[in-house]
């Protein structure tokens, strides 16, 4: 009988994300799913089931492909958390085939659900599930009001209009179409209480972030720059930059204190004079002056400082490989200023750290496309700024803060 374990590593060698992923998700034999299909076991783990009869019948291609489509299923939370309000149905299920085929056309059996071809040929592809969701709705809903879509719920009674949904031809009605593996397994016990689903759902985090760890060391394979996008926001979750900027500008403050007669001291009233204590943050801001720091960035950036010079004093060091020293200006807080360009050249952001270093700043934030290698250490909290395109895929790996400024 077909053992898929044996032949799991040979299928994925060339696919580190999800040779990754693969190494942390139970492989099953069953004859009781026609195709495969991924559900939350009784132990908390994510469990692939797989029919060896059917996985023995595909060519190495589909086989691999087979693989990529369960594993996309678990990474997007398809199998437990990610449904619409309408809860589990036939409509979900082949809205989330769609959105994962999208990105594995050619690579699957051809009696997959794929956008742009048969009864999906006004589909576009590269959708989100929730998007396709919604065209089927309207499908199912123009399908219904013209007679010809059945009951919805697959009994294959179409009318005149059914057919081969993956016939090309635009021909068929949803009635004909069906997922390509077995979803049957998923939602069935997503409750907040279940610890079995709990558990998973943390095991599979943290498999996810390994994954993206060894991809981004090694390479990320056939996954696609918008599936790693999808995959890096997932991990992460959105962050506001914003608040993330005013958080590490308020904890980056130091404090002064000074011996006043005006305050009265809390232990020694009248007896020894009070402190007044005051909170200033010294704050480097070095902006990259390099070409592939887009004006639209760089724009984003300034509104903000704009709006947080209420709270602080920033120096401004402008630095592209070395940091010119004349071109550095104190914002005063209060003032504003437009967003300017003084220089453009290569990087190096070892200048700036030396800069901020040798002067004793409280806090330091770099606003970069993140194109240079990675720096010596910093003598204060440091924070990197960047698009969302390089803070997914940095040159170099930092414990600091990378985060994205949504331009």
């Amino acid at each position: 009988m077909f053992n898929l374990n044996d032949h799991t590593a040979r299928l994925l060698m060339s696919e580190p994300f999800f040779a990754a992923l693969s190494r942390r998700i139970e492989k099953t034999s069953s004859t009781a799913v026609p195709t495969a299909g991924v559900r939350v076991n009784e132990r908390g783990y994510f469990e692939m089931l797989y029919n060896p009869n059917f996985f023995e019948s595909l060519p190495v291609k589909q086989r691999l492909g087979v693989l990529k489509h369960e594993f996309y299923h678990l990474v997007f939370e398809h199998v437990t958390g990610r449904l619409p309000s309408e809860g589990m149905s036939r409509l979900w299920n082949i809205a989330t085939d769609l959105a994962i085929n999208s990105h594995l056309m050619n690579e699957l059996p051809e009696n997959g659900c794929f956008p742009g071809k048969g009864i999906f040929k006004g589909f576009e592809p590269g959708l989100s599930a929730e998007q396709y969701f919604e065209l089927l709705k309207q499908k199912q809903k123009e399908e219904d009001e013209e007679g010809n879509g059945g009951d919805g719920e697959g009994d294959g009674e179409g009318g005149e209009g059914s057919g081969d949904p993956s016939d090309g031809e635009g021909s068929g009605s949803l009635a004909d179409a069906d997922s390509l593996d077995d979803h049957s397994g998923w939602g069935e016990n997503e409750l907040a209480d279940n610890t079995a689903v709990n558990k998973a759902k943390e095991r599979l985090k943290n498999a996810v972030k390994d994954a993206v760890k060894e991809a981004s060391e090694k390479s990320w394979g056939s996954v696609s720059s918008q599936m790693r996008e999808d995959i890096m926001e997932k991990i992460q979750g959105r962050i506001d930059w914003r608040k993330v900027m005013r958080y590490f500008i308020k904890t980056s403050q130091a404090s002064n204190r000074r011996s006043t007669v005006k305050r009265i001291n809390r232990r020694f009233p009248y007896i020894h004079a009070g402190r007044r204590t005051e909170r200033v943050a010294n704050i480097a801001i070095s902006i990259d002056q390099s070409g592939s720091v887009s004006d639209e960035l760089l724009g984003a950036f300034y509104a903000e400082l704009d709006k947080l010079s209420k709270l602080a004093t920033f120096t401004v060091v402008p630095f592209d490989h070395d940091v010119f020293e004349d071109k550095i200006f104190i914002w005063k807080k209060g003032e504003k200023r437009n967003k300017e360009r003084v220089l453009c050249g290569g990087t190096c952001f070892d200048a700036p750290t030396e800069y901020v270093n040798k002067n004793g700043f409280d806090g330091h934030i770099i606003l970069t496309d993140m194109c240079a290698p990675k720096p010596k250490a910093s003598k204060c909290q440091r924070m990197w700024m960047t698009d969302k395109r390089h803070a997914q895929y940095t040159p170099f790996t930092t414990t600091e803060r990378v985060i994205a400024i949504d331009e």
